[in-house]
């Protein structure tokens, strides 16, 4: 329900009714009957006393504005988002807490062995009373089944390759959640994501990777355009996850030592296919395994059960090792083939965004613009340039690698990076259509 916030008058959403009778041991009863499966975390303590007073004034050079100032913190429940939240309140600015319900919490408890599933409002609840902030959980359940769940849905319908945390930090956090901290009269809103935000010598907003690489979310964040950048802030990027950990253990929070979600947050049991049945059968419509020079090689019981780049699972027996090279949706085809028809020589790309010194990123396309181009989270940018052809809808932005890339999907994400600056995020956007290796 939505009420007045009584500082502000600007009009926040509370606790749901089911969240608000829900008691402690509702989520403690339900968390004893699952195993403790996952693996314990590296906590790196506090080494002396200046190490916090150096995590604080890091955050606070990376909010870069006054204190006292408020900032809305979006709480997930994990360690991360809890421990900016912290970082802000210790730093001295006017803390409020925002966590989103976005799937069945429900189902989550019930998954056997997950790792702290169905506890994360709770957590982010309890650390916001500890830490003595103001605290409100959004009902965007809706909102993410429609902008999240049934958009993953319908990208494997279509015989892509999606990526739902970049829709959801895309839409329902970047776009609706930031409306809510300027509705709370918030001058910023942090989050927990490893990257960081800087300021280029033009006086605009840049997203560049955090100094641990392993952890860097920008692949993820391509989508944040200028306008989003310029109000979001990431204090976390000058710290390692240990050292994360460590600060939340020095302040006495309870989430030091919980375990990083593993799985995707609206598939509880792991097993996406399974929902994806449920929400689009007709995706199982039956069809024929196909060969790329023409052979029938077998049948398959629908197109949303393979993805590019599978090898294993093809119930076909040609005595060569082949793998999914394209998927259409029209014929219910399976298109396999060898290992080097994977390679990609270029590909284009859709719903794109722009973070570069150019105006657009047709504008640095048309200039053939030289890329480093990330096509997954998994694997290291590749150098490449920026294309523009005509192509059915208007002129298409595309990438042209200097030699071919694997595991290129449409329906993935194509993040940019600066070859002069590889550190520099410059923009992406969805892969649209992919040319082969001739």
């Amino acid at each position: 329900m939505w009420r007045p916030h009584p500082a502000t008058g600007a009009a926040v959403a509370v606790f749901t009714p089911a969240l608000e009778i829900a008691p402690l041991s509702h989520y403690m009863a339900a968390m004893t009957q699952i195993e403790p499966s996952c693996p314990i975390p590296t906590i790196a303590p506090m080494s002396a006393e200046g190490d916090m007073d150096a995590a604080i004034a890091a955050a606070r050079a990376a909010v870069g504005l006054p204190v006292g100032s408020r900032v809305v913190a979006a709480m997930s429940g994990g360690v991360d988002s809890t421990v900016v939240a912290a970082l802000l309140h210790k730093a001295g600015y006017d803390v409020v807490g925002v966590t989103l319900q976005l799937y069945d919490h429900g189902a989550a408890l019930k998954k056997k062995g997950a790792c702290c599933a169905g506890q994360d409002i709770h957590d982010a609840r309890l650390a916001a009373e500890t830490l003595g902030i103001p605290h409100y959980v959004l009902d965007y359940e809706s909102r993410f089944r429609d902008a999240v769940i049934d958009q993953f849905a319908d990208s494997y319908l279509r015989g892509q390759t999606p990526v739902p945390c970049i829709r959801c930090n895309q839409t329902v956090k970047f776009r609706d959640l930031l409306d809510v901290a300027r509705d709370l009269g918030a001058q910023a809103m942090a989050t927990g994501h490893y990257v960081r935000r800087a300021v280029g010598p033009d006086g605009r907003a840049q997203m560049r990777k955090a100094v641990d690489h392993s952890r860097d979310q920008s692949y993820f964040l391509f989508a944040t355009t200028p306008e989003q950048l310029d109000y979001l802030r990431f204090p976390l990027a000058d710290l390692e996850k240990p050292q994360v950990r460590g600060v939340a253990a020095e302040l006495g929070l309870k989430i030091a030592a919980k375990p990083d979600s593993q799985d995707i947050c609206f598939v509880p049991s792991g097993d996406y296919r399974t929902l994806i049945d449920r929400l689009r059968p007709q995706g199982r419509a039956p069809g024929k395994i196909v060969h790329m020079d023409g052979r029938e090689l077998g049948e398959h019981s629908g197109i949303t059960g393979y993805t590019i780049g599978q090898r294993r699972g093809l119930n076909i027996a040609v005595g060569e090792p082949l793998f999914v090279t394209r998927l259409d949706p029209d014929t219910r085809q399976v298109v396999v083939g060898p290992r080097e028809a994977l390679l990609t020589a270029a590909l284009t790309l859709e719903e794109t965004n722009w973070l570069g010194d150019q105006p657009t990123i047709t504008d640095a396309a048309a200039e053939g613009a030289p890329v480093l181009a990330r096509v997954r989270s998994t694997r290291p940018p590749s150098p490449a340039r920026l294309t523009l052809t005509e192509g059915p809808n208007g002129l298409a932005v595309g990438v042209a690698f200097a030699t071919g890339e694997e595991g290129v999907a449409p329906g993935q994400a194509c993040a940019l990076y600066d070859p002069a600056d590889p550190d520099r995020l410059l923009g992406g956007g969805f892969i649209q259509g992919t040319t082969p290796v001739v």
